[in-house]
């Protein structure tokens, strides 16, 4: 058992509370970044590597049919192994965007190709829930279940927003546990059904989700209505009958008390380590414990934890995650150290013991990690799916040009959309929501004429109407701010009428014309007498 701290080169920034890390073809995926995608990564997620105490980051990139995957933070995430010809994937619901938007969609993530580099191509899709489709939340699981020789998804736990009814201005942003109700869908047609439980009587998320064949079992969890760690553990059992699934729970007694706890995988078999988590609002859960699933049931036994550092023991908050089978990565704030450059100290704990190998699949059991030390949510919150590249060549990470530096970045603070575009700017990146209809993801800027270049400033903070902005977008007009003397509600200049030039034909030069012969009537009516 070892305790080795890793050096994040250039992407400290990214590794925050919240994200996830998935892994696909043997490649590990950092997967909801803080803040919103940048240029020099569009999709958000990236690619990890572990080598010689060093973390680093390359840019992934999705296939031209993906649909567009937000960086959440606390969803639930899932691994699919292969079954009935399909790839292996993700499954994503949930979770927070930079916002603090909460979404109810779900998405599955595959590979798409690989390079002759070995450069992964992802492909994204978004899959659509009919029936009794559960709500947007964050901090809850998603479990794979296989009964009678079909194969389903069950969800359970979560927060979520007060229901709009109940929202005032004072708990506008107030989160609620989720009613405890299981919800069962599969992923051919999207059929979802939900299942309440006599059993489960109080909502909980930031729990453990370990699942065996038809069973779930639940470990731990926060429940918000009571403010609590309970030791519970249930034992969820889903038969797939023909027709309507049948649901029962069952309590165990062997349960622990915790919360947003690190599990990983130690073989093939249904063997796991837990380390991490909160036992408690100030506290946090220094010991380990090895999770055995068998016929039998769950058998949870104590286990020898690492040798921690003053950093850890210290700290008031730590996320992490699986780093492969036996291998756990940890992250502790640099706390009171302002002349710490990173905002987190890495760490990665190693269980592996002399003579077993390093090669194994990533975990498929479900945590939720928070990691605010307060005494109500701790909404921050991680779930982190780590693994290794067990065919991957030991320097080919090298040979990549498109490792991300986060110094490669701009600087958004001083230019960009997120810039303090006038005195009484009051756009935050942190807390933005979209005011126009065109609004996405980012703010509406418009550019202001006066000075010695001009400068952008957010069509939110000059009061402009949308109607407005429109037009300014579509003239070729100068618009200048509040600031130099423009006004909310200028108008567009109209435009100069221009009055238009009259071509008057040139004279052709050798033009010929008829000749006339002047007569007198006298002679004119000779002559017609003479022809008649």
């Amino acid at each position: 058992m070892t305790l080795q701290p890793l050096t994040p080169v250039n992407c400290a920034g990214l590794l925050q509370p919240g994200c996830s890390l998935l892994q696909l073809d043997g490649e590990v995926l950092l997967f909801g970044q803080k803040g919103w995608p940048k240029r020099s990564c569009p999709t958000g997620v990236f690619g990890v590597r572990f080598k010689n105490g060093e973390l680093k980051l390359r840019a992934i990139s999705f296939s031209s049919d993906s649909c567009y995957l937000p960086p959440l933070r606390c969803p639930a995430v899932c691994r699919l192994d292969p079954y009935d010809g399909l790839p292996e994937s993700y499954l994503i619901h949930g979770g927070r965007t930079p916002n603090n938007e909460i979404s109810s969609s779900l998405y599955m993530l595959t590979m798409d190709s690989r390079g002759c580099n070995r450069k992964l191509t992802l492909r994204c899709k978004e899959k659509e829930l009919v029936g009794e489709v559960p709500g947007a939340r964050y901090g809850h699981t998603i479990s794979i279940v296989q009964s009678l020789g079909k194969t389903a998804c069950v969800l359970f736990g979560g927060r979520s927003y007060m229901p709009a009814g109940e929202r005032t201005t004072e708990s506008w942003n107030s989160v609620v546990d989720c009613p405890p109700q299981v919800y069962l869908f599969d992923l051919e047609f999207g059929c979802s059904s939900v299942h309440t439980l006599p059993e489960l009587s109080d909502g909980q998320s930031f729990h453990l989700a370990l699942a065996r064949e038809d069973c779930v079992y639940i470990l731990g969890g926060h429940s918000l209505t009571s403010d609590c760690r309970p030791p519970r553990l249930f034992r969820l059992r889903v038969e797939l009958l023909q027709g309507s699934p049948l649901l029962s729970c069952e309590a165990l007694e062997s349960g622990i008390s915790i919360s947003s706890a690190i599990i990983t995988r130690t073989g093939p078999a249904h063997q796991y380590i837990i380390l991490g988590g909160y036992q408690s609002n100030s506290q946090k859960r220094l010991e380990c414990n090895t999770v055995t699933l068998d016929e039998k049931g769950i058998h949870i036994e104590p286990l020898e934890p690492p040798k921690w550092t003053p950093d850890i023991i210290h700290s008031r908050t730590w996320f992490g995650g699986s780093a492969g089978e036996v291998s756990i990565l940890l992250g502790v704030p640099t706390e009171g150290r302002p002349s710490q450059p990173d905002i987190h100290y890495f760490y990665q704990v190693n269980f592996e013991t002399e003579g077993e190998g390093k090669e194994g699949e990533g975990t498929q059991g479900c945590s939720q990690e928070s990691t605010d030390y307060d005494s109500t949510p701790l909404e921050d919150s991680e779930e982190l799916y780590f693994g290794r590249e067990p065919h991957e060549l030991e320097d080919s990470s090298d040979r990549y040009e498109d490792t991300y530096n986060e110094e490669d970045e701009e600087d958004e603070s001083q230019t960009g959309y997120w810039i303090k575009c006038s005195f009484g700017c009051q756009v935050d990146p942190n807390t933005w929501e979209p005011y126009y209809s065109t609004e996405l993801h980012r703010p509406a800027m418009i550019f202001c004429s006066r000075g010695e270049e001009g400068h952008w400033v957010h069509a939110q903070c000059m009061e402009l109407s949308e109607t407005l902005l429109v037009k300014l977008s579509q003239g070729s007009k100068k618009y200048f701010c509040l600031d130099h003397g423009g006004l909310p509600y200028q108008e567009m200049t109209p435009p100069r009428q221009v009055m238009p030039l009259k071509r008057t034909p040139m004279k052709v030069k050798d033009r010929q014309t008829p000749t006339t012969i002047k007569m007198s009537p006298a002679k004119k009516s000779f002559f017609r007498k003479l022809f008649d």
